[in-house]
Protein backbone atom coordinates (compact mmCIF):
# COMPACT_ATOMS: atom_id res chain seq x y z
CA UNK A 1 0.00 0.00 0.00
CA UNK A 2 1.09 3.41 -0.80
CA UNK A 3 2.35 5.55 1.59
CA UNK A 4 3.94 9.39 2.06
CA UNK A 5 7.37 9.65 3.14
CA UNK A 6 7.16 10.46 6.88
CA UNK A 7 9.46 13.60 6.30
CA UNK A 8 7.47 15.19 3.57
CA UNK A 9 5.38 17.89 5.22
CA UNK A 10 1.80 18.26 3.97
CA UNK A 11 0.44 21.25 2.47
CA UNK A 12 -3.00 22.30 3.69
CA UNK A 13 -5.99 22.31 1.36
CA UNK A 14 -4.11 19.53 -0.70
CA UNK A 15 -6.98 17.03 -0.83
CA UNK A 16 -10.11 16.48 -3.14
CA UNK A 17 -12.01 13.62 -4.46
CA UNK A 18 -8.88 12.02 -6.25
CA UNK A 19 -6.22 13.64 -4.56
CA UNK A 20 -4.78 11.68 -1.76
CA UNK A 21 -2.41 14.44 -0.58
CA UNK A 22 0.05 17.14 -1.06
CA UNK A 23 3.51 17.46 0.34
CA UNK A 24 6.62 19.81 0.33
CA UNK A 25 10.08 18.19 0.52
CA UNK A 26 13.68 18.63 -0.37
CA UNK A 27 16.09 16.75 -2.41
CA UNK A 28 19.75 17.93 -2.74
CA UNK A 29 18.91 21.34 -2.05
CA UNK A 30 15.94 21.89 -4.03
CA UNK A 31 12.18 22.52 -2.75
CA UNK A 32 9.86 19.85 -4.42
CA UNK A 33 5.96 19.00 -4.46
CA UNK A 34 4.55 16.14 -4.14
CA UNK A 35 1.42 15.45 -5.44
CA UNK A 36 -0.46 11.83 -5.18
CA UNK A 37 -3.40 10.32 -7.32
CA UNK A 38 -5.63 7.71 -6.70
CA UNK A 39 -6.86 5.00 -8.91
CA UNK A 40 -10.99 5.92 -8.45
CA UNK A 41 -12.86 3.08 -6.59
CA UNK A 42 -16.02 0.90 -7.65
CA UNK A 43 -18.10 3.18 -5.43
CA UNK A 44 -16.42 6.74 -6.90
CA UNK A 45 -18.64 8.77 -9.53
CA UNK A 46 -18.44 8.01 -12.59
CA UNK A 47 -17.21 10.88 -13.54
CA UNK A 48 -13.88 10.19 -12.30
CA UNK A 49 -13.35 7.74 -15.01
CA UNK A 50 -14.89 10.06 -18.36
CA UNK A 51 -11.66 11.53 -20.10
CA UNK A 52 -14.10 14.55 -21.08
CA UNK A 53 -15.34 15.71 -17.43
CA UNK A 54 -13.49 17.87 -15.61
CA UNK A 55 -13.08 15.75 -12.88
CA UNK A 56 -11.50 12.93 -14.30
CA UNK A 57 -8.76 11.92 -12.31
CA UNK A 58 -5.89 11.37 -14.02
CA UNK A 59 -5.84 14.21 -16.26
CA UNK A 60 -3.18 16.42 -14.76
CA UNK A 61 -0.81 13.07 -14.79
CA UNK A 62 -1.91 12.82 -18.45
CA UNK A 63 -0.33 16.65 -18.95
CA UNK A 64 2.82 16.38 -17.43
CA UNK A 65 3.79 13.07 -19.43
CA UNK A 66 2.90 14.33 -22.36
CA UNK A 67 4.13 17.90 -22.21
CA UNK A 68 1.09 19.38 -23.39
CA UNK A 69 1.63 23.25 -21.21
CA UNK A 70 5.58 23.00 -20.99
CA UNK A 71 5.64 25.71 -23.74
CA UNK A 72 2.33 27.39 -24.62
CA UNK A 73 1.98 30.93 -24.71
CA UNK A 74 0.99 32.88 -21.99
CA UNK A 75 0.59 29.75 -19.32
CA UNK A 76 2.81 27.14 -18.71
CA UNK A 77 3.96 24.36 -16.42
CA UNK A 78 6.68 23.19 -14.76
CA UNK A 79 8.39 19.88 -15.47
CA UNK A 80 7.02 17.32 -13.74
CA UNK A 81 8.10 13.51 -13.07
CA UNK A 82 5.17 11.34 -12.73
CA UNK A 83 5.50 7.99 -11.54
CA UNK A 84 2.52 4.85 -11.70
CA UNK A 85 1.53 2.06 -9.41
CA UNK A 86 -1.49 0.23 -9.60
CA UNK A 87 -3.47 2.20 -6.66
CA UNK A 88 -2.40 5.97 -8.08
CA UNK A 89 0.48 8.19 -9.44
CA UNK A 90 2.70 10.16 -7.75
CA UNK A 91 3.91 13.68 -9.33
CA UNK A 92 6.61 15.52 -8.11
CA UNK A 93 7.90 18.88 -9.62
CA UNK A 94 10.16 21.75 -8.31
CA UNK A 95 8.50 23.89 -5.43
CA UNK A 96 7.27 27.21 -7.28
CA UNK A 97 7.84 30.41 -5.28
CA UNK A 98 4.88 32.79 -5.14
CA UNK A 99 5.99 35.94 -7.47
CA UNK A 100 3.02 37.97 -6.12
CA UNK A 101 1.42 38.79 -10.04
CA UNK A 102 -0.40 41.66 -11.06
CA UNK A 103 -3.69 40.27 -11.84
CA UNK A 104 -3.81 42.36 -15.00
CA UNK A 105 -0.61 40.44 -16.04
CA UNK A 106 -2.62 37.04 -15.23
CA UNK A 107 -5.60 38.27 -17.33
CA UNK A 108 -3.20 38.96 -20.12
CA UNK A 109 -1.59 35.57 -19.66
CA UNK A 110 -4.53 34.09 -19.58
CA UNK A 111 -5.61 35.94 -23.20
CA UNK A 112 -2.26 34.68 -24.64
CA UNK A 113 -3.16 30.86 -23.68
CA UNK A 114 -6.85 31.02 -25.11
CA UNK A 115 -4.81 31.51 -28.56
CA UNK A 116 -2.94 28.28 -27.81
CA UNK A 117 -2.97 25.14 -30.33
CA UNK A 118 -3.54 22.35 -28.04
CA UNK A 119 -4.53 19.79 -30.19
CA UNK A 120 -6.47 16.68 -30.03
CA UNK A 121 -6.44 15.30 -27.12
CA UNK A 122 -8.85 12.65 -25.48
CA UNK A 123 -8.63 13.59 -21.92
CA UNK A 124 -8.91 17.67 -22.36
CA UNK A 125 -12.10 18.65 -20.40
CA UNK A 126 -14.75 20.17 -22.09
CA UNK A 127 -18.23 21.83 -20.80
CA UNK A 128 -16.77 22.47 -17.50
CA UNK A 129 -19.01 25.25 -16.47
CA UNK A 130 -21.96 22.72 -17.49
CA UNK A 131 -20.65 19.78 -15.64
CA UNK A 132 -20.90 21.95 -12.51
CA UNK A 133 -24.02 23.44 -12.96
CA UNK A 134 -25.14 19.56 -13.61
CA UNK A 135 -23.26 18.68 -10.54
CA UNK A 136 -25.45 21.39 -8.59
CA UNK A 137 -28.84 20.03 -10.18
CA UNK A 138 -28.17 16.87 -8.40
CA UNK A 139 -27.76 18.47 -5.23
CA UNK A 140 -31.02 20.48 -5.44
CA UNK A 141 -29.63 23.88 -7.18
CA UNK A 142 -29.39 26.78 -4.46
CA UNK A 143 -32.16 26.55 -2.03
CA UNK A 144 -30.28 28.36 0.53
CA UNK A 145 -29.82 31.51 -0.82
CA UNK A 146 -33.63 31.23 -1.69
CA UNK A 147 -33.59 32.07 1.85
CA UNK A 148 -31.27 35.22 1.83
CA UNK A 149 -31.60 39.08 0.02
CA UNK A 150 -30.16 37.44 -2.94
CA UNK A 151 -33.31 34.88 -4.04
CA UNK A 152 -34.79 37.12 -6.69
CA UNK A 153 -31.27 37.49 -8.86
CA UNK A 154 -30.75 33.42 -7.69
CA UNK A 155 -34.17 32.30 -8.87
CA UNK A 156 -34.36 34.47 -12.00
CA UNK A 157 -30.53 33.23 -13.42
CA UNK A 158 -31.09 29.53 -11.95
CA UNK A 159 -34.41 29.60 -14.01
CA UNK A 160 -32.18 30.59 -17.21
CA UNK A 161 -29.49 28.54 -16.85
CA UNK A 162 -30.15 26.13 -19.91
CA UNK A 163 -30.97 29.51 -21.89
CA UNK A 164 -27.55 31.26 -20.97
CA UNK A 165 -25.61 27.51 -21.19
CA UNK A 166 -26.46 27.21 -24.46
CA UNK A 167 -25.82 30.60 -25.68
CA UNK A 168 -22.12 30.17 -24.17
CA UNK A 169 -22.08 27.21 -26.60
CA UNK A 170 -22.33 29.27 -29.24
CA UNK A 171 -18.80 31.45 -28.32
CA UNK A 172 -15.87 30.30 -29.64
CA UNK A 173 -14.22 27.38 -27.52
CA UNK A 174 -10.35 28.13 -26.66
CA UNK A 175 -8.05 26.35 -24.27
CA UNK A 176 -8.47 27.27 -20.87
CA UNK A 177 -6.50 26.13 -17.76
CA UNK A 178 -9.79 25.52 -16.02
CA UNK A 179 -8.88 26.11 -12.36
CA UNK A 180 -6.90 29.75 -12.24
CA UNK A 181 -7.13 30.84 -8.93
CA UNK A 182 -4.67 33.44 -7.90
CA UNK A 183 -2.98 30.25 -5.86
CA UNK A 184 -2.50 28.40 -9.46
CA UNK A 185 -0.42 31.37 -10.90
CA UNK A 186 2.17 32.07 -8.81
CA UNK A 187 5.18 32.24 -10.60
CA UNK A 188 6.47 33.92 -13.79
CA UNK A 189 8.88 32.62 -16.95
CA UNK A 190 10.04 35.24 -18.44
CA UNK A 191 7.07 36.94 -20.29
CA UNK A 192 4.78 33.86 -19.02
CA UNK A 193 2.99 33.10 -15.84
CA UNK A 194 3.88 29.49 -14.12
CA UNK A 195 0.70 27.66 -13.95
CA UNK A 196 0.38 24.67 -11.74
CA UNK A 197 -2.76 22.32 -11.07
CA UNK A 198 -3.49 21.32 -14.62
CA UNK A 199 -6.33 19.07 -13.45
CA UNK A 200 -9.22 20.84 -15.38
CA UNK A 201 -7.05 22.07 -18.18
CA UNK A 202 -9.34 22.10 -21.22
CA UNK A 203 -11.30 24.09 -24.20
CA UNK A 204 -14.13 25.93 -22.98
CA UNK A 205 -16.25 29.45 -24.27
CA UNK A 206 -13.83 32.37 -24.75
CA UNK A 207 -13.56 34.94 -21.60
CA UNK A 208 -14.84 31.65 -18.91
CA UNK A 209 -11.46 31.17 -17.74
CA UNK A 210 -11.49 35.18 -16.72
CA UNK A 211 -14.75 34.56 -15.13
CA UNK A 212 -13.40 31.53 -12.77
CA UNK A 213 -10.19 34.46 -12.25
CA UNK A 214 -12.53 36.81 -11.13
CA UNK A 215 -13.71 35.15 -7.74
CA UNK A 216 -10.44 35.90 -6.09
CA UNK A 217 -8.87 38.60 -8.01
CA UNK A 218 -7.80 41.94 -6.16
CA UNK A 219 -8.63 43.82 -9.07
CA UNK A 220 -12.20 44.99 -10.65
CA UNK A 221 -13.58 43.13 -13.92
CA UNK A 222 -13.55 46.10 -16.60
CA UNK A 223 -9.60 46.33 -16.70
CA UNK A 224 -8.93 42.55 -16.06
CA UNK A 225 -11.23 42.32 -19.31
CA UNK A 226 -9.25 44.80 -20.90
CA UNK A 227 -5.90 42.77 -19.84
CA UNK A 228 -7.49 39.66 -21.35
CA UNK A 229 -8.10 41.17 -24.97
CA UNK A 230 -4.91 42.93 -24.73
CA UNK A 231 -3.49 39.23 -24.92
CA UNK A 232 -6.29 37.46 -27.01
CA UNK A 233 -4.71 37.19 -30.68
CA UNK A 234 -6.58 38.56 -33.41
CA UNK A 235 -9.61 37.28 -34.63
CA UNK A 236 -10.32 34.82 -31.83
CA UNK A 237 -13.27 36.35 -30.84
CA UNK A 238 -14.86 39.19 -30.12
CA UNK A 239 -15.33 42.06 -27.24
CA UNK A 240 -19.16 41.06 -27.37
CA UNK A 241 -17.95 37.48 -26.88
CA UNK A 242 -14.97 37.60 -24.67
CA UNK A 243 -17.42 39.70 -22.01
CA UNK A 244 -20.27 37.33 -22.28
CA UNK A 245 -18.40 34.45 -21.56
CA UNK A 246 -16.94 36.05 -18.58
CA UNK A 247 -19.85 37.62 -17.29
CA UNK A 248 -21.67 33.79 -17.15
CA UNK A 249 -18.43 32.23 -16.14
CA UNK A 250 -18.80 34.46 -13.12
CA UNK A 251 -22.26 34.59 -12.44
CA UNK A 252 -22.88 31.08 -11.85
CA UNK A 253 -19.43 30.59 -10.31
CA UNK A 254 -19.92 33.32 -7.81
CA UNK A 255 -23.38 31.70 -7.02
CA UNK A 256 -22.83 28.32 -6.46
CA UNK A 257 -19.83 29.01 -4.47
CA UNK A 258 -21.80 30.82 -1.93
CA UNK A 259 -24.72 28.21 -2.15
CA UNK A 260 -21.83 25.90 -1.19
CA UNK A 261 -20.27 27.47 1.71
CA UNK A 262 -23.58 28.56 2.93
CA UNK A 263 -25.25 25.62 2.79
CA UNK A 264 -22.03 23.87 5.11
CA UNK A 265 -23.45 26.26 7.63
CA UNK A 266 -27.05 26.87 7.54
CA UNK A 267 -28.08 23.71 9.72
CA UNK A 268 -26.35 25.20 13.08
CA UNK A 269 -28.34 27.29 15.27
CA UNK A 270 -29.37 30.77 14.67
CA UNK A 271 -30.34 32.67 11.63
CA UNK A 272 -28.65 32.26 8.66
CA UNK A 273 -28.21 35.81 8.53
CA UNK A 274 -25.92 35.56 11.56
CA UNK A 275 -23.44 33.16 9.90
CA UNK A 276 -22.51 35.70 6.96
CA UNK A 277 -19.49 36.40 8.36
CA UNK A 278 -18.68 33.21 9.42
CA UNK A 279 -15.04 32.49 8.46
CA UNK A 280 -16.06 29.62 6.04
CA UNK A 281 -18.51 31.89 4.21
CA UNK A 282 -17.73 35.73 4.18
CA UNK A 283 -15.17 35.12 1.69
CA UNK A 284 -17.53 33.65 -0.37
CA UNK A 285 -19.95 36.26 -0.20
CA UNK A 286 -17.76 39.05 -0.58
CA UNK A 287 -16.73 37.94 -3.73
CA UNK A 288 -20.03 37.58 -4.97
CA UNK A 289 -20.96 41.02 -3.67
CA UNK A 290 -17.94 41.80 -6.07
CA UNK A 291 -19.17 39.80 -9.35
CA UNK A 292 -22.80 41.44 -8.84
CA UNK A 293 -22.63 44.22 -11.81
CA UNK A 294 -21.68 41.05 -14.08
CA UNK A 295 -24.86 39.17 -12.60
CA UNK A 296 -27.13 41.91 -12.71
CA UNK A 297 -25.90 42.15 -16.80
CA UNK A 298 -27.24 39.21 -17.27
CA UNK A 299 -30.83 39.96 -16.20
Amino acid sequence: MWEPDPAWHAVAGGTGTSTVGVWRTERRGTALLVKRLAVPAADDPPELTDPRHFAYWRREADVALSGLVDATPGLRATPVDAAEDDEGITLVREWVEDAALNGLYVAHALGRFAGADLGRRPWLAVDQLRDRIARVERRGGWPTLARTTVSDVAHRLWSRRETLLRELDALPRVPQHGDPARSNMPGRDGEHVLAIDWATVGLGPVGADLGLYLQGSREDAEPLLDAYLLGLPHGVATVEDVTFGMRVSAAYTALSRAEWALARVAGGEGALAGKYRHPAVAPYLRSLQRQFPLVEALL
